[in-house]
C-alpha cells in the first residue's frame, strides 16, 4: 500500500493585523481553502464555526456530523477532520488561541471548563432554534465591529464577549444535550482532562493520573462518572485511541505507533486496538 502523506496542519498567524491578536474572526465564504478543506487536516489552534445557511457533513475525529443552518461546530486544537460540502455554506468563523483567554485568566484549565471543547462522549456540534442562534449571532457582531475599528484596549473587550459567548454556548450545548451545565464543577476533574492531553503517550492507567492529582483511583473514578458518564479508565482510552488514530493517518507503521504508545509488541497494540474498535489498525489505515 502506498504510503500516507502527512495531515496538513494549519496555524495561527498571530501578527495578521500588526501587533499580535490571538484571536480572529471571518466569513465562511472568504475562508473556504481553510475552513471546507476535503482533505484530512488539523488545527493548532480552538475553532467555532457558526452556519447560517448550506448542508453537508464534516468528519472530526472519525465521528461524522450533520451540517444544517443554525449549525454549530466546535474544533479544539488537534482534531483531525475533513469536509463534505453538499450546498454552499454561509455564516462565521471564530477562532483563536488558548493564549488568549488563559493569559487573563490565569487558569490553564479555562477552556476545559466547557462541554464542547475536548469532548470525549457527545456531540462537537449542535443546532439551535433561530432565537438563542440569533443571540449568538449578535455577540459575533460585536466581535467583527471592533475589528473593523482595532484600538489599544479592543483585545480586552474582544475577550470580554468572547467570555460571554463561550458561557452562552455552554448553557445552549448542556440544554441540547442534557449534561453538567456548571463550568465550576470539581477542580481535579478539568485537571485530569488536562493531563491526558498532556501525558497520554507515556500514561495509560488510572493510578498513574490519580497520583498526579494526589487523589485515590476510586475518587477519580467517581469525578470523571459525575461529570462525563464515563469512568477514568475509559476516558484514557477514548484519548488514547483518539491519538492512535491520528498517528495511523500519518505515515508510520504500526509498529512504530505501538512503541511510541509503550506496547510491548506489535500484536500486543493490534488486540487492543481492535478490542476498543472493532477493527484492526490496518484496516482503519486501510478505510481512511
Amino acid at each position: 500500500m502506498a504510503s500516507l502523506a502527512k495531515i496538513k496542519t494549519y496555524h495561527f498567524l498571530p501578527y495578521k493585523y500588526g501587533s499580535e491578536l490571538l484571536l480572529d474572526i471571518g466569513r465562511i465564504e472568504t475562508l473556504k481553502n481553510y475552513v471546507l478543506d476535503s482533505t484530512l487536516h488539523q488545527l493548532s489552534f480552538y475553532e467555532i464555526l457558526f452556519i447560517e445557511e448550506g448542508n453537508g457533513t464534516f468528519t472530526l475525529d472519525e465521528n461524522k456530523g450533520v451540517i444544517s443552518p443554525r449549525t454549530i461546530i466546535f474544533t479544539s486544537p488537534g482534531q483531525i477532520r475533513c469536509w463534505e460540502i453538499e450546498e454552499k455554506l454561509s455564516g462565521y468563523a471564530l477562532f483563536f488561541e488558548k493564549d488568549f483567554l488563559h493569559l487573563f485568566f490565569s487558569d490553564k484549565l479555562f477552556l476545559y471548563r466547557f462541554q464542547y471543547f475536548h469532548q470525549y462522549l457527545n456531540p462537537t456540534n449542535m443546532g439551535l432554534p433561530e432565537m438563542p442562534f440569533k443571540k449568538c449571532l449578535e455577540l459575533l457582531y460585536g466581535i467583527e465591529g471592533e475589528f473593523g475599528q482595532l484600538q489599544n484596549d479592543s483585545n480586552h473587550l474582544i475577550r470580554s464577549i468572547l467570555y460571554q459567548l463561550l458561557v452562552v454556548l455552554n448553557r445552549d450545548y448542556a440544554g441540547v444535550y442534557n449534561v453538567q451545565r456548571d463550568t465550576y464543577v470539581h477542580a481535579d476533574f478539568y485537571r485530569f482532562k488536562f493531563l491526558l492531553e498532556k501525558k497520554i503517550v507515556d500514561n495509560r492507567s488510572v493510578e498513574a493520573y490519580s497520583k498526579m492529582l494526589n487523589v485515590s483511583a476510586g475518587f477519580l473514578n467517581k469525578i470523571c462518572k459525575q461529570f462525563s458518564g464515563l469512568s477514568a479508565q475509559q476516558m484514557i482510552h477514548y484519548k488514547l485511541i483518539s491519538e492512535i488514530k491520528k498517528q495511523l493517518c500519518q505515515n508510520k507503521s504500526a509498529k512504530e505507533i505501538s512503541y511510541e504508545f509503550g506496547f510491548s509488541d506489535p500484536s500486543n497494540f493490534n488486540r487492543f486496538f481492535k478490542k476498543l474498535t472493532g477493527t484492526t489498525p490496518q484496516q482503519y489505515r486501510k478505510k481512511m
